[in-house]
């Protein structure tokens, strides 16, 4: 496992806990390839789960756990989530979510847990479509992986 933090690490347990409580099936944590990573990565029969996990010990300026993904971030766990589908050969259906994890600095208790379902509006090419969905920003690849789309 790669994180190292503590709050990071039972934050991680606690989601993927919850995604385990809703049928899914964990098959990768901290997925990374170069510069790309995916915190949690689950499945079951019709779909596949690229989740971000944010765990922390204070809303610090009433900022729950989740909000911390900025769209950079969710940019990177896009790209990422595209390149594991093309390199595994993923024929589910996507989806991006994000888990926000509060955790008790003094007792290490589970305070807060908010699972966002599609939090993450994806643009992602599937072996069944061959082309993007959720708008058809061409342009997204263009920026990540530079280049242009072939045909």
């Amino acid at each position: 496992m790669f994180v190292t933090n503590p709050i990071g690490i039972i934050g991680e347990a606690e989601a993927a806990r919850m995604l385990e409580k809703k049928g899914f099936r964990i098959i990768e944590r901290n997925w990374r390839m170069r510069h790309l990573e995916v915190d949690l990565i689950a499945e079951n029969k019709k779909e596949i789960v690229f989740a971000e996990v944010k765990a922390r010990t204070t809303t610090y300026g009433d900022k729950l756990p989740e909000e911390y993904v900025d769209e950079m971030k969710k940019r990177r766990i896009l790209a990422a989530a595209n390149a594991y589908i093309k390199y595994k050969h993923i024929e589910k259906n996507p989806r991006l979510d994000i888990i926000g994890i509060l955790v008790d600095p003094n007792t290490k208790e589970i305070t807060y847990r908010c699972h966002l379902e599609n939090a993450i509006q994806p643009y992602v090419k599937t072996p069944q479509n061959r082309s993007y969905t959720g708008g058809g920003k061409q342009h997204f690849w263009q920026k990540i992986f530079g280049g242009r789309k072939k045909r």
